[in-house]
């Protein structure tokens, strides 16, 4: 919208239609023009808040809620809005509190949903999962219950159960369609005839985990092809149970059923008595060769790699990241010398520090995750926050210390600081919402005593 623009003779509908096309600007700049044409308009401060926090601005929301509160007190819809944004910033029990005085004036699904988002994120689990029960039962269909449901199951370590709600998320409103494919989605029957593809689907740390399921599937078909994004494509070479690699953007091979990477858990496992360990991955000996040089300058010192965030297109990556300067109170341990192992944009945080005269930069020098293993194998130790290089130093048995945030990937159960899906790796976990400091003292003393003891080698 322009200065020059008329204004919209539904201005509620118009701000309403740009938020679920995600045009968070036009939004704002709509509602704006609401409060400042009728300031006493609580409809309008409350559509502001909106739109300030679909675009990834919660303290902003916070005072536009305030501020629809304040002209229509107990507004049911500014409540429950305030209670999102007061989540966002991990303010757990006013977030609650909130909630729940929604969900007992109204009683919908989705006030059963944004109470049990609350309850699950502020770390309050069997509560959590009660209220998607409710949500559930009032509206049987609705993808989103199910999905969230589907995470506290799988974090309780309820797979059975979790794997089936997990499927849900094929019909979450702002997921992709799956890929168009003429064959059905596999629902474990043998296939002693036939191959079955298996084609990725979110992150490349969910291939990594999965692969391990792949021996107890190939015993049911004939043949198995595995769709690989072309950073996987080293590293996947001889996996167990692929007779295939099918690059992303080539033509499939013939297939009598297909299924997605994260739907292979269901049909291979229902407890972790039987989850199977990590699948080998591939790591080139010239990748080692290449890199060793740039490794043992470090001599005896400790060979530390660091990362210190994901994908930052990834949504939740801003709870599980951190910035760069955390990570530098490690290279203060004596006999330690730290390795960056970050690609993506976040790897220019080591340029535009002087940290890059100390931390040898490890991840301009990976063009694939098959690099990246042959890495890991020349370091003695990984210390980050949780991204796809944590399944892949977990997959090959490698040291490796994951800094999670208090509500972590379900994948890390709860309260553990080991984990059962990857046995080389330690968790060290927030014990409040948002507590890095923490954390990172946690890691500093474990690292200062395991240098010592290497030196001592």
């Amino acid at each position: 919208m322009t200065a020059s623009s008329p204004a919209p003779s539904n201005p509620l509908g118009a701000i309403q239609k740009a938020i679920g096309e995600k045009r968070f600007d036009e939004a704002i700049q709509l509602a704006e023009a609401l409060v400042a044409a009728s300031p006493g308009s609580h409809e309008g401060w409350n559509a502001l808040g909106v739109g300030l926090r679909a675009s990834g601005k919660p303290v902003e929301a916070l005072g536009c809620y305030r501020r629809a509160l304040d002209i229509r007190p107990g507004d049911l819809a500014a409540t429950g809005n305030l209670a999102n944004a007061l989540k966002d910033l991990q303010r757990y029990r006013e977030a609650i509190e909130l909630h729940q005085r929604v969900v007992s004036s109204q009683p919908t699904t989705a006030s059963w949903t944004n109470l049990g988002v609350a309850l699950h994120d502020g770390g309050y689990l069997a509560d959590a999962l009660a209220a998607f029960d409710q949500a559930v039962r009032l509206d049987p269909e609705n993808a989103s219950a199910h999905f969230d449901r589907a995470q506290i199951l799988l974090r309780l370590g309820r797979y059975a159960e979790g794997w089936k709600a997990f499927e849900w998320r094929w019909r979450l409103a702002d997921r992709p369609p799956m890929p168009n494919y003429p064959t059905p989605v596999w629902d474990g029957r043998a296939l002693p005839d036939g191959a079955l593809l298996v084609w990725p689907e979110q992150g490349f740390g969910d291939s990594i985990l999965s692969m391990r399921f792949l021996p107890a599937v190939r015993r049911r078909v004939k043949r198995i092809a595995v769709g690989c994004k072309p950073e996987l494509l080293r590293l996947f070479q001889g996996v167990a149970g692929v007779d295939e690699l099918v690059p992303v953007g080539k033509v499939a091979p013939p297939h009598a059923a297909h299924i997605p990477v994260m739907g292979l858990a269901g049909h291979a496992m229902s407890s972790l008595a039987d989850l199977p360990p990590p699948a080998r991955m591939h790591v080139p000996p010239e990748s080692k060769a290449r890199l060793a040089p740039l490794v043992e300058r470090a001599g005896r010192r400790l060979k530390v790699g660091i990362v210190w965030s994901g994908s930052v297109t990834f949504k939740g990556n801003a709870h599980r990241a951190v910035p760069l300067d955390r990570f530098l109170a490690f290279a203060e341990v004596p006999n330690v010398q730290l390795f960056s192992l970050q690609k993506g944009p976040r790897a220019a945080d080591l340029a535009a520090c002087g940290a890059r005269n100390y931390i040898v930069d490890l991840g301009a020098q990976l063009e694939d995750f098959a690099d990246t293993a042959a890495a890991l194998e020349l370091l003695d130790l990984v210390v980050m926050t949780d991204s796809s290089v944590a399944h892949l130093a977990g997959s090959l048995g490698r040291p490796i210390w994951n800094l999670l945030p208090f509500m972590a990937y379900w994948l890390y159960l709860d309260g553990r600081s080991d984990s059962p899906w990857y046995p080389s790796m330690r968790l060290f976990r927030q014990r409040q919402p948002g507590d890095w400091d923490g954390v990172f003292a946690e890691a500093k003393s474990a690292l200062a005593e395991l240098a010592r003891r290497h030196a001592q080698t």
